[in-house]
C-alpha cells in the first residue's frame, strides 16, 4: 500500500492511496458543525460537535463483502489550525496515515521527525527561527 498527500489546506485533506492495482481517494473535510472522512466520495465517518471532535479514524481498504480481511489503516488529524474561521488560509497542523507496518504519510506535528530535539545550537536556530549561519 502506498499513499501520497495530494492537497492539504486548513479544512481539507486529499490523499491518494494505491492498493495493489487500484487507486482510491481518501478525503477529510471540516465543516462548521462536523468533520467528515470520505473514501472514493462515500462518507466513511462523521464527527459532530463544535469542539472536541474525533481526530482518529479507523478504515479498512479492500475488505470482502462480509466485511472481513482487507488492509486496516488509521487516519490521524491534528486540526489545531482548522479551528480558526477567520479566513486565514493556513495548513492543518498535522496529518498521519498509518498501517500495521508503520506510517504511510506523516506530516507536520504528527511526523516523528518534528518531535526530534535539535542536536546543536545551529540546528535549534534553524528549526525554531529558520536562521542559518553563513557558510
Amino acid at each position: 500500500m502506498q499513499a501520497e498527500i495530494v492537497r492539504i489546506s486548513t479544512r481539507q485533506v486529499d490523499i491518494k492511496v494505491i492498493l495493489e492495482d487500484r487507486m482510491h481517494v481518501l478525503q477529510w473535510r471540516r465543516h462548521l458543525t462536523h468533520d467528515e472522512v470520505l473514501l472514493d466520495g462515500k462518507t466513511q465517518a462523521t464527527s459532530y460537535g463544535l469542539w472536541g471532535r474525533e481526530k482518529v479514524y479507523g478504515l479498512i481498504f479492500g475488505k470482502d463483502p462480509d466485511g472481513e480481511n482487507g488492509e486496516r489503516v488509521m487516519l490521524l488529524i491534528d486540526p489545531a489550525n482548522a479551528d480558526s474561521w477567520l479566513g486565514m488560509d493556513t495548513k492543518l497542523a498535522g496529518v498521519r496515515l498509518e498501517q500495521k507496518s508503520g506510517p504511510l504519510i506523516a506530516y507536520g506535528t504528527l511526523d516523528p521527525q518534528s518531535l526530534a530535539k535539535p542536536a546543536t545550537f545551529e540546528d535549534w536556530m534553524k528549526k525554531t527561527i529558520g536562521m542559518e549561519w553563513g557558510r
